[in-house]
């Protein structure tokens, strides 16, 4: 922690995630004085390391767990000392097929392989050509759009000029999501799994007319360009850890165990921003102040009204070590194959679609749909010398339709964990129960976590992991300012957003801390 050396500073960032940091980072690399804020004890947000078991030497990505949007700009930009490590296996889905369990696996060196796969489950190549032509045109979509990302944000008409392809414009932008998965393919396992990088932390189906799934598909398949989901090495505190680093050489001050209770301004002067900390209260004023925070916390912050419903956030995270991987019913596949990419449970596109209108009505999904994957597969690192002698590994379970209204009493949560369990148990050769490891005290490492548990522990409103619905990277109408050029604009001047709220936040990608931090530093007003 860092002693604070002044009352008034040039920016007041408010939260310690990695988009706090990253903002924290560049502008006290361009001179700027910097103090950050966060109400934890420790820094990161969502993206931290931990210890979770008594005894067990790993430590786990605790809450987010993959990186996909951290553009390699930033990365070079503030030097980062960080590794994030591309998994070779995409996806392994298990089905059962004339009475028999098989799966199809998505091999990301080996099309081939991967043909062979489609041919195998389907009976023929039309979906395995359908798949090509299908992530071809999302990749050349993904390769023109992600640039933007981190520069002044384009209009409507400027991004799809520049995406120029009118089906895929049309497709991605325009009509529901379902509509192009179901005239390009025929097969529902096939339909499922491209359909659930639209469903990601967002309640939402694939012909929603309000394109909710389409926005969180496109997040999920531009990253870099490529669309590729990495494992970051050492986990997900490696991330924050190497920003805070990048930080504090740039000369920014960062304190945590400081819970800030109000920004007041009057959108020309100096902002106030008030915190509490364990010696008491104190008002530091700052010419700007980033928020690393939902909107709906900001407007409480400001003592405004929300200008927008209250998010809802939809996943249950589970975490466990296990003393070995579990074998599976499909005995063709290898566990160290399966779990070390993105393991599909219950996805098939109409078991979605039921899942979704089970947990609309406020009832859990009957087969709960949920995906999985093994970090020490592609990472050892995260495992202490004993862990890794006795041959533990961690396993990360993802839920999907599990939004808040689920986990209104406290039985809930066990009733959500042991529908995904089960799910899972229901694909393999033996419950996972057996496999788990036990720490200090006896008890199987497992834990989970809910949208409420969510919302108490990091604060995001509703557990909602990006704070809010995404939002498509464009404006309807020319922005006007340096922070609408941004997309990082409050309605208050010296007031911007730098977290998963702004404009093409979401995700760990640093990019709403970067473009708060260019808003700063272009804006000839300030």
């Amino acid at each position: 922690m860092t002693t604070i050396q002044r009352s008034r500073y040039d920016v007041v960032i408010v939260g310690g995630g990695h988009n706090g940091l990253v903002a924290a980072a560049y502008l006290a690399r361009a001179g700027r004085r910097v103090l950050l804020l966060e109400r934890l004890p420790r820094i990161g947000g969502a993206a931290v390391s931990a210890q979770v078991f008594p005894g067990v030497d790993a430590r786990l990505s605790r809450y987010s767990y993959l990186v996909s949007l951290l553009p390699r700009k930033l990365v070079r930009d503030l030097g980062l000392r960080l590794e994030l490590r591309r998994r070779r296996v995409s996806s392994y889905t298990p089905v059962v097929r004339d009475g028999k369990p098989t799966g199809l696996l998505v091999d990301a060196a080996d099309p081939a392989r991967t043909r062979d796969n489609f041919r195998t489950l389907t009976g023929g190549d039309r979906e395995w050509q359908a798949w090509q032509d299908f992530y071809g045109t999302t990749g050349e979509v993904a390769r023109r759009v992600f640039p933007t990302l981190t520069e002044p944000l384009p209009t409507r008409a400027e991004l799809r000029r520049r995406i120029d392809d009118e089906g895929a414009w049309t497709a991605l932008f325009e009509r529901p999501l379902g509509e192009e998965l179901e005239r390009r393919f025929t097969d529902d396992l096939v339909r499922g799994v491209v359909l659930t990088d639209a469903l990601i932390g967002t309640f939402t189906h694939a012909h929603d007319p309000e394109l909710r799934q389409n926005r969180c598909f496109l997040y999920h398949v531009i990253g870099n360009g490529t669309g590729d989901w990495d494992v970051p090495v050492g986990g997900m505190g490696a991330v924050t850890d190497a920003l805070a680093e990048a930080a504090r050489a740039a000369g920014a001050e960062i304190r945590t165990g400081c819970e800030v209770t109000a920004v007041a301004t009057d959108g020309r002067g100096d902002a106030e921003v008030s915190y509490r900390h364990r010696d008491g209260g104190t008002t530091v004023a700052g010419r700007r102040v980033l928020v690393n925070a939902a909107p709906a916390v900001l407007a409480r912050l400001l003592g405004e009204e929300p200008r927008e419903p209250a998010p809802e956030g939809s996943q249950l995270k589970v975490n466990m070590v296990l003393r070995r991987l579990p074998r599976l019913r499909d005995s063709a596949a290898d566990p160290r194959e399966a779990f070390a990419g993105t393991f599909h449970i219950a996805e098939g596109y109409r078991q979605l679609e039921t899942a979704y209108a089970e947990a609309l009505a406020g009832r859990l999904p009957s087969a709960a749909p949920s995906e999985i994957y093994c970090h020490t597969l592609t990472d050892p690192s995260i495992l202490g010398p004993d862990a890794a002698r006795q041959g533990l590994h961690t396993l990360t379970l993802f839920g999907l339709h599990m939004p808040a209204r689920l986990f209104g009493d406290p039985a809930a949560e066990q009733r959500a964990l042991a529908a995904s369990l089960a799910q899972l148990d229901a694909v393999l050769a033996e419950p996972i129960a057996d496999c788990l490891a036990v720490d200090a005290d006896g008890r199987p490492c497992i834990e989970a976590r809910t949208p409420p548990q969510l919302e108490r522990e990091l604060g995001l409103p509703g557990g909602h992991i990006f704070h809010r619905d995404l939002a498509f990277p464009f404006a309807d109408e020319e922005p006007v300012g340096a922070a609408a050029r941004w997309g990082v604009a409050t309605a208050h001047p010296n007031v911007l957003l730098c977290g998963a709220g702004a404009v093409r936040g979401g995700g760990v990608s640093g990019i709403p801390g970067h473009n708060a931090a260019q808003a700063v530093l272009t804006d000839p007003e300030r």
